[in-house]
């Protein structure tokens, strides 16, 4: 997972056709949930043709589970890698590019006459639905921060939960009706009519991507999306089913081929610059990692349910498609609602607990399912897995929202359905091992106990898990999605995601003044190879409105000498507008509205040029931005970090109110470790910048002086 992720700014998303009002309107979410949907029911509305699918063709029906699998597999293979894609080139541009993949998969399906097209068409439909979900989060994600929600939309990201969680439970019913009336191909031919809804819904809806496709050199554009690291996921994951599909035999040379692959996929993403699977953070962040295992255990026991019942009330008991699938609406109902109000609550520990209860209780109810069980008994039993599927997904989201970086959110959000994915993978292989002999109560309860060991063990992991109970104390006490975000706490210390990183030894800082270079506490050590020196706005246009410009241009040069000196990175910063760029900037931005009437930032002036007296040299990423931030840049400032693989900044600027300000809450809010050069950093008023660098900025990053930067980084060797 890449650690970088937008460099957008509000105005842009503005001038692109967000809504001035609710950011979160059904013209922009409308769109997200149904892209969304078309995986989830794509990949139930399969369950109830699957016997129609095998008399057509005439082969058993145990054959037509390579259906269910070859979904599963491209899914798994392509959730994260288009979370990547959409982090590299845009979550629109990927979420559109999806749903028509979408299109041209339903007219395979529909006009297939033999398995190998039918494979093709779902591995197509796989490809192209993995692009809804990750895509969607990632566009949510960006949506809050550009509007300054301080807490998850939780009413957003329940209703993307809602639309999944029930359209997998709901499908087999909605399969069921519609086979039952049209024959098995609409389980195919169903997706033309909504993905072309959703895709006219998209464009309508959902602001382009302000920032142009880069493609690069093919060597580059490789390293940037590390397609090796996707290459060789996609290897591991794709042994690994070939090993849960031969069961009950066992494919001992899968298997190997599954670790070796996965081992030294491990090996390259920890050389990776740009890992695709991030293996330090996975790691280092273990309540992201017992996210996603919580949920594919949890997904794989809705998914054995799902698939295994709906094959035993066919077969076993007789009943048609239609019924069968009928025979589930109650469960999707019940998915549906308690994802409403999961999604409602702040609190995620208890919401999971009584997710793992109810799959256990499930579990060994359904070793009492027989043929002689009546119909309403059944319909209960599948019930209390659908208050299972809506709040397990929503609690898990929930915390995969508030747990991953921010910037690498499509990606996380990609691997969150992966291990639903392998998870349900496991399932169709412990159905077909039951089953292996046949449809029988015997291997409905074989089922019904590797069920009960799974529940037991995601019981274990939830209620052992104090961060939920932590992350739950951090973010009941955040404002609500809806809420800005009020600014700095002075008193406590957010909770937050780290970069993956070596620990290093500290020193201490001496400095005792703030306003200077400033606290007594330990301090960090610097590790220069990952450290780059952002140097921002020092430009003739600024340095005219600080107090003592000379003197804090020359600490700046002398910090510029130490990352020289050191190998640290060198980033120069400057605001600078290009005539679209200020064509762009609406009445209502009082700063660059008037600065483009005055037109003393226009790009190509000396006034706007880095100071002469800080020479940039070759390997030195120069970035001009178009407002107060460094990341609203021109520049993807994050890729270029990351592709450094930079996890520390060191920062001085000019003002202290303005890029600084707004550069470090944002960097501090995606991991970096901080360190910010008070007297390299200056503010028109003197009191501001006071307050700023005593009361404010502490609680972000470690206050230091120019003096202190060669003790730091050599305490790091």
């Amino acid at each position: 997972m890449p650690s970088a992720g937008d460099t957008r700014t509000p105005e842009r998303i503005s001038e692109a056709g967000a809504p001035r009002g609710n950011p979160f309107g059904a013209r922009f979410v409308a769109p997200l949930y149904l892209g969304a949907s078309l995986n989830p029911v794509n990949s139930s509305i399969i369950a109830t043709a699957l016997v129609a699918i095998a008399a057509a063709l005439h082969i058993p029906v145990g054959d037509t589970a390579i259906l269910i699998s070859s979904l599963y597999l491209t899914s798994a293979l392509a959730q994260p890698a288009a979370g990547r894609l959409a982090e590299e080139f845009g979550p629109r541009r990927i979420f559109v590019a999806g749903i028509t993949l979408v299109l041209v998969a339903g007219i395979v399906g529909s006009l297939a006459h033999s398995l190998t097209a039918l494979i093709v068409a779902r591995v197509l439909i796989g490809a192209g639905t993995s692009a809804g979900y990750p895509a969607a989060m990632l566009l949510i994600r960006r949506r809050a921060e550009q509007t300054g929600h301080a807490a998850p939309p939780r009413e957003v990201l329940g209703g993307l939960s809602i639309t999944g969680a029930a359209t997998v439970a709901v499908g087999p019913a909605i399969g069921g009706l519609l086979i039952g009336g049209a024959g098995w191909r609409a389980a195919f031919w169903i997706n033309i009519p909504v993905a072309a809804v959703a895709l006219l819904l998209a464009l309508a809806g959902i602001a382009q991507d302000p920032d142009p496709v880069r493609f690069g050199p093919p060597r580059a554009l490789a390293s940037r999306i590390d397609l090796l690291g996707m290459l060789g996921f996609g290897g591991s994951l794709t042994a690994l089913m070939i090993f849960l599909d031969a069961l009950p035999r066992l494919d001992w040379p899968a298997l190997a081929a599954a670790l070796v692959l996965a081992a030294a996929l491990a090996g390259w993403e920890l050389r990776a610059a740009q890992p695709f699977l991030d293996v330090r953070l996975l790691v280092a962040n273990g309540a992201l990692t017992r996210t996603y295992l919580r949920n594919g255990l949890t997904l794989m026991g809705t998914y054995v349910i799902l698939y295994g019942l709906t094959q035993w009330l066919e077969v076993a008991r007789g009943l048609s498609a239609y019924q069968a699938g009928l025979m589930l609406m109650p469960m999707g109902v019940l998915t549906a609602l308690a994802a409403r109000v999961v999604s409602r609550r702040a609190a995620v520990r208890w919401p999971l607990i009584a997710c793992a209860v109810l799959l256990l209780v499930g579990a060994m109810a359904t070793l009492f399912v027989g043929s002689g069980t009546p119909i309403a008994a059944v319909i209960c039993v599948t019930a209390v897995f659908g208050l299972t599927s809506g709040a397990g997904t929503v609690a898990n989201q929930t915390v995969l929202y508030q747990e991953a970086p921010a910037a690498a959110l499509g990606t996380a959000s990609g691997l969150l359905r992966t291990f639903g994915y392998i998870g349900s993978i496991a399932s169709a292989a412990i159905t077909g091992t039951a089953f292996h002999r046949g449809v029988s109560d015997s291997g409905l309860h074989s089922i019904a106990w590797v069920l009960v060991a799974i529940s037991a063990l995601v019981l274990v992991m939830t209620v052992l898990d104090r961060q939920l109970a932590r992350a739950d104390r951090h973010h009941t006490n955040q404002p609500p999605a809806g809420a800005r975000n009020p600014g700095p706490a002075p008193s406590t210390e957010p909770t937050r995601t780290e970069i993956p990183r070596t620990e290093l030894p500290r020193t201490e800082s001496r400095s005792a003044d703030m306003t200077t270079g400033t606290h007594t506490t330990p301090t960090p050590a610097l590790d220069p190879a990952r450290t780059a020196l952002l140097l921002m706005d020092f430009q003739p246009v600024v340095l005219g409105a600080v107090p003592d410009p000379q003197g804090v241009l020359a600490r700046a040069g002398e910090a510029l000498a130490w990352a020289r000196a050191h190998g640290a990175h060198v980033v120069f910063v400057r605001v600078a507008l290009a005539d679209k760029d200020a064509a762009a900037v609406p009445a209502h931005n009082k700063t660059f509205s008037q600065a483009v009437a005055a037109g003393y930032l226009t790009d190509g002036t000396a006034a706007t040029a880095v100071h002469e007296s800080l020479k940039a040299e070759e390997d030195d990423l120069t970035v001009r931005k178009t407002r107060i931030s460094a990341f609203a840049s021109d520049t993807d400032l994050r890729a270029e970090l990351r592709a450094r693989n930079v996890d520390t900044l060191v920062l001085a600027g000019l003002s202290t109110s303005g890029v600084v300000l707004t550069t470090l809450r944002q960097a501090a809010d995606e991991d970096y470790r901080l360190f910010l050069l008070a007297d390299a950093t200056a503010d028109p008023d003197p009191e501001v910048h006071r307050v700023l660098m005593e009361k404010v900025f502490p609680h972000q990053a470690e206050i230091i002086s120019t003096a202190d930067l060669a003790a730091l980084s050599a305490a790091a060797q």
